[in-house]
């Protein structure tokens, strides 16, 4: 292993001090108030973005940049191969920067507009999707970059599409995440199929088959999904009956995804694997985060974290 990557091992494993962790997660969700939840933050690696009078929305977004900006430091100390890593497990913050667009060029933007998360070298078609000035030049572009076509120019069909992508390629570049890609996958076709009722846009469709196996995609009922899936992909819907719970499988995933992390930065091992591990961890403590912000908005009550093992 060459010196980028001890360097980058060196880099991932201390950046996991700007976790909040369990205790800190429980003490942001049990606050009274947002404004209370927001000063315990505002002490924290969470503060750079954060604004002391921030709405819930702009607060989960500031938390949300900081993990961006965390896996741009990080991959800043990767190799190539290393950094391509976290760009395709930084993928969501593209998706994001793309429905916010989408709006725009649609004529439906946000009653308040958001600034594009700063995606650097961890952009994969960003500035040239940027550019597009209506959903079908946004289409376009997207089928010619290795998003793929969506299938269709309505924000929720780019939305799906480009998961998928996201879930297939990182299931091929990254064999330690392909498990939690499949089971992610798994999620957003059962919720988007049999809790929204909307099928798959065909290549979306074609797409999601190579993870999850056609006869899965194509099934007519939430148990026959279920029972088609392959065993990558099973596990996240494992104790799931009835798609409307689909939302408890979802924290469920995010729970394994830590879990599995903190597996993968065991050891002395110089590889890619505690990389993969610290930015599990990063992303599962941010979506805690932005989850007990929610809560502390609410009045504040214990926040549902598991140390157990599993």
């Amino acid at each position: 292993m060459g010196a980028g990557w001890v360097a980058g091992v060196t880099r991932a494993r201390a950046m996991l001090s700007r976790c909040l962790g369990t205790a800190g997660v429980r003490e942001v969700a049990e606050a009274s108030t947002l404004d209370a939840a927001l000063r315990h933050l505002g002490a924290t690696a969470y503060r750079r973005d954060l604004e002391p009078d921030a709405s819930l929305s702009d607060a989960q977004r500031a938390v949300a940049a900081t993990l961006l900006w965390h896996l741009r430091v990080l991959a800043g100390w990767l190799p190539r191969g290393g950094a391509n890593v976290v760009r395709l497990l930084a993928s969501g913050f593209e998706i994001a920067n793309v429905e916010d667009h989408l709006r725009t060029v649609s004529g439906t933007p946000l009653p308040q507009p958001v600034r594009p998360y700063r995606l650097g070298t961890l952009a994969t078609a960003w500035p040239r999707l940027a550019r597009t000035g209506s959903p079908a030049e946004l289409r376009a572009a997207l089928a010619s970059s290795v998003w793929g076509d969506p299938g269709a120019e309505s924000p929720a069909a780019v939305a799906t599409g480009m998961r998928i992508s996201a879930a297939v390629r990182t299931a091929s570049a990254v064999p330690e995440a392909a498990r939690w890609a499949a089971g992610r996958l798994a999620l957003l076709v059962g919720r988007e199929v049999f809790v929204v009722g909307r099928r798959l846009a065909e290549p979306s469709a074609r797409h999601a088959g190579r993870l999850l196996g056609s006869g899965a995609v194509g099934a007519a009922s939430f148990a026959d999904f279920r029972q088609r899936l392959p065993d990558t992909a099973r596990w996240a819907l494992d104790g799931v009956d009835d798609a409307a719970d689909l939302w408890r499988a979802e924290a469920r995933w995010w729970d394994q995804l830590r879990r599995n992390g903190a597996g993968l930065l065991r050891g002395s091992r110089m590889s890619s694997a505690p990389v993969i591990g610290a930015v599990a961890e990063l992303s599962a403590d941010a979506w805690r985060v932005r989850g007990a912000l929610e809560l502390a908005a609410r009045g504040g009550r214990p926040a549902e974290v598991s140390d157990g093992p599993g």
